[in-house]
């Protein structure tokens, strides 16, 4: 036998399957991997360390796997802002962002983040070390049927046995590694989103120590028994091609006829806007839907909903991406008598939560923003109102008050930051009230690119999110940093996303917390009025829905070594802002909890009589 023969043999079967494996991600198109470190995926640890070593992708370390997940997260959707500004452009799903773990309940923790990508349509790649097969059901250690953890969320789930050196056998994980990654991408569904690779390795886990270097994977001659590593992945042929197409030339549907307006919801993007325009119906967007700007945007349109009466008038309703973020909207999309046209260029269930579509498209009818009828008159009601009720909304909540003010409010805060963000950003928005403040005070002509993991709202993960989003944006060369605004309970939640790995860069973030000491968004809710019936109503609301909480945001982001810089009033919160960036850094902005429901209804009564005299 020859030597490099004989030092192939000598390689375990689970680090030669392993490089196979990376070989072929590599070769499919992926570029960046966060490992979260374990014994049972070493094999895996090893490849990818070989792989980031040669420049064939980026290497992102991270100890918690629930963080690792959200930061491919926040990868992906970072390198998903390099869209088309076309709407008539198709978008293509770019490969997944891989994951890395070791068996047992690593595997676990990575559900939130698969769920927030499913819902989402985020393209992730879910490679999971395992024990054996024969090892499953016995009782050993770190050992679970992990085939089934993710399999509600994932475009697909293979189980890959453990190697055992037969030949040829790594031609069974490279095409396992095409049919996940297309999955990722949607190639065949339309939809893309999770994908899992769940492999098995027996030990050895790790070379021999007089082993030396492992041979490179393209290196035949090295590995003569793996003639897999030397050949490229298979090009799958696509059902459906792996891009989503916002407008369509071959469909032929009537316009709507009638008081339409347009919703956009989360991942809109611009088609919607582009309708709008070139119809005359008012736009009304959420902040993270890609489309808040331009002349047909209505101004604050949660507060037009609920308190004018304009919203009685619309015949027609175009929705476009998923509009979860206001209950005015669902009550206008949920009224009998309204015809509402759901656009769903994804794949999969059309959001239509109250079941009242009339018409679901798969794209925008091409022949819909071709120049034609417009309602330029029902359009200038809108706008109209849209500026009285942000006038009135202003007004009230000395949104633009003075810089000397004694203390900052919530909606002021995130209206400063909204301020000095330009079409260039990138700003990654948190649930619960960051993003209802945001909707609430943004005066943009032109927004930047707002991120916000909408796909479930939940709270967890924004920090590994949003610190994702930034070094995608670095990788691609954006040197404006990256900012994220957060509520305090959403930052604690995930505060372990501050800690990266040494040797690792901390990309340009800023993180705004602000911080009102609990969960304040509960008070606009029905449970804070009933807060107000009784004490002990009162202590009750505080305890199981406020949560309120003492702890030092500083001396927390000092042992995480990330710059924190404390704000109570509007001018030092205007000062941070302008503050050259230095790498991560935390600005956290300390608000009054108490008065959150009172200016709610302050601002709301204000509305209702602008609207009501315009």
């Amino acid at each position: 036998m020859s030597g490099a023969a004989s030092e192939a043999s000598a390689v375990p079967p689970a680090l030669v399957s392993a490089r196979a494996l990376v070989a072929a991600l590599v070769r499919l198109g992926v570029r960046d991997v966060v490992l979260a470190p374990g014994s049972r995926s070493a094999p895996l640890a090893y490849a990818v360390a070989d792989a980031s070593a040669r420049g064939e992708l980026t290497l992102h370390v991270r100890i918690d796997e629930r963080d690792a997940a959200f930061l491919a997260l926040g990868i992906a959707r970072g390198r998903a802002l390099d869209a088309p500004v076309d709407p008539r452009e198709p978008r293509v799903a770019p490969a997944p962002v891989a994951v890395v773990t070791t068996s047992g309940t690593a595997v676990a923790n990575l559900h939130p983040a698969v769920l927030e990508a499913d819902h989402a349509g985020v393209p992730l790649l879910l490679v999971t070390a395992d024990r054996p097969h024969e090892l499953r059901g016995t009782g050993a250690n770190q050992t679970t049927d992990q085939r089934a953890i993710l399999e509600g969320a994932a475009r697909l789930t293979v189980d890959v046995p453990a190697p055992d050196g037969r030949p040829g056998e790594e031609r069974d994980v490279v095409h396992a590694a095409a049919r996940a990654v297309d999955a990722a991408r949607g190639g065949r569904s339309g939809r893309p989103g999770p994908a899992h690779l769940n492999v098995a390795y027996r030990d050895p886990l790790a070379p021999a120590a007089d082993l030396g270097e492992l041979p490179e994977p393209a290196d035949t001659d090295t590995l003569a028994a793996s003639p897999a590593l030397a050949r490229p992945a298979p090009t799958v042929p696509d059902v459906r091609p792996a891009t989503r197409c916002d407008v369509d030339p071959a469909l032929d549907v009537a316009l709507p006829a009638g008081r339409t307006v347009v919703v956009a919801g989360d991942g809109a993007g611009r088609v919607a806007r582009a309708l709008a325009e070139a119809r005359g119906w008012p736009l009304l967007a959420e902040p993270v839907s890609g489309a808040a700007g331009g002349p047909a945007l209505v101004h604050v349109p949660t507060q037009v909903l609920a308190h004018g009466g304009l919203v009685d008038e619309v015949e027609h309703v175009v929705v476009v991406g998923r509009a979860t973020l206001a209950r005015p909207v669902q009550r206008l999309l949920a009224r009998d008598g309204v015809e509402v046209v759901v656009v769903a260029t994804d794949g999969g269930p059309w959001p239509d939560a109250a079941r009242n579509a009339s018409v679901v498209l798969p794209a925008v009818p091409a022949a819909w923003l071709e120049p034609g009828r417009r309602d330029d008159a029902w359009l200038d009601l809108w706008t109209r109102a849209g500026r009285a009720a942000a006038a009135a909304v202003d007004d009230v909540a000395s949104l633009d008050g003075p810089d000397t003010a004694a203390l900052v409010s919530a909606p002021q805060a995130v209206r400063l930051l909204a301020d000095v963000l330009t079409p260039d950003d990138v700003l990654v928005v948190g649930s619960s009230n960051p993003v209802r403040d945001l909707d609430l005070v943004h005066r943009w002509a032109e927004p930047p690119a707002v991120v916000a993991n909408r796909g479930l709202a939940g709270i967890d993960g924004l920090v590994a999110t949003a610190t994702g989003v930034a070094l995608a944006r670095a990788s691609v060369g954006q040197r404006r940093p990256v900012r994220a605004v957060l509520g305090d309970v959403t930052f604690l939640h995930d505060v372990g996303g501050l800690l990266g790995a040494p040797g690792e860069p901390r990309p340009e973030l800023q993180v705004v917390v602000v911080n009102d000491g609990g969960g304040s968004i509960f008070a606009g809710l029905e449970h804070g009025e009933l807060a107000r019936v009784s004490a002990r109503r009162a202590e009750v609301f505080e305890r199981v829905f406020s949560t309120p909480h003492s702890v030092d945001l500083g001396a927390l982001c000092a042992a995480y070594g990330v710059r924190h810089v404390r704000a109570t009033t509007p001018g030092e919160v205007r000062a941070a802002l302008a503050a050259p960036p230095e790498g991560t850094s935390v600005l956290e902005v300390v608000v009054d909890r108490a008065g959150r429901r009172d200016a709610a209804a302050a601002v709301a009564g204000a509305v209702r009589a602008a609207l009501a005299t315009r």
